[in-house]
């Protein structure tokens, strides 16, 4: 009866709570130092939210005839867009930081295989998410805006709402910033053993059909968006199997993995 006892009290005691609440503490602690970050980078910006802003809007002023601007229906839109678009740069400059807490967070429960990759994957990641953008900036936006204005007719206004404009943008952003991130992930998987080259090109049929399902789900329903997104996601794709097949793990590297990791 006293083992018994024993047993049931066993839960109460706060030695057991304790890994819990430590963990909860660390990741408030990790979470208040990043939106710190992002905060402290937000104040050094927000004298600049008209210049972002307009910065963000000039693909699309470009397409636009000429004279004709954004409109803002909202009655605080003119200030809470170029806010929103200031917090949302202030996001990605301290987007280091905010990875590194993550990473902070999560080490200790990672093998050392994975903690190897970790600064390298974060790194790249961070790369490659900018690339995405720049990309969808410089060449998707032009392209593509372009190509709506050209459509429209004579006796319609294109003169779109600045928050629809925002939401498209940060929609398009995340997307191609995903998509960018491809090789990295595939190169992870591989390195972590989850996948082998020869998974991956097997994959690579379902991978072609998925890439433009997803553009059709994130871009406009115009054929040159989808394909400005559908294409590069392949490519990568292709890139990431070519990187696993110079530098990853085959299938037997895998399974020893696994079998010293039991």
């Amino acid at each position: 009866m006293a083992e018994k006892k024993e047993f049931i009290e066993a839960p109460d005691d706060p030695n057991n709570e304790q890994p819990l609440v430590s963990h909860l503490v660390e990741l408030r602690n990790r979470t208040v130092r990043a939106t710190i970050a992002i905060l402290a980078v937000f104040v050094c910006l927000s004298p600049f939210m008209k210049q972002i802003f307009d910065f963000l809007s000039k693909p699309l002023m470009v397409a636009l005839p000429q004279g004709v601007k954004l409109l803002a229906t909202g009655v605080v839109a003119p200030f809470m867009v170029p806010l929103k678009v200031t917090l949302f740069v202030s996001f990605l400059i301290a987007l280091p930081i905010v990875l590194y807490q993550l990473w902070a967070y999560i080490a200790p429960a990672l093998y050392r295989r994975e903690k190897r990759l970790a600064l390298p994957i974060i790194t790249s990641s961070v790369v490659m998410f900018a690339v995405g953008m720049a990309y969808c900036y410089f060449v998707v936006f032009r392209m593509v805006f372009q190509f709506i204005a050209g459509f429209s007719p004579d006796s319609v206004n294109f003169a779109p709402d600045i928050d629809a404009y925002f939401s498209f943008v940060l929609t398009m952003f995340l997307a191609f910033g995903m998509t960018f991130e491809v090789p990295i992930i595939v190169v992870a998987l591989n390195h972590l053993g989850f996948v082998s080259y020869e998974k991956l090109v097997k994959t690579r049929p379902f991978v072609i059909v998925g890439a433009f399902i997803l553009a059709a789900i994130f871009t406009p329903p115009d054929v040159l968006s989808q394909l400005l997104l559908a294409i590069p996601l392949v490519v990568l794709y292709q890139c990431g199997i070519w990187l696993v097949k110079f530098f990853g793990k085959r299938q037997d590297d895998i399974d020893n993995m696994k079998l010293d990791d039991e």
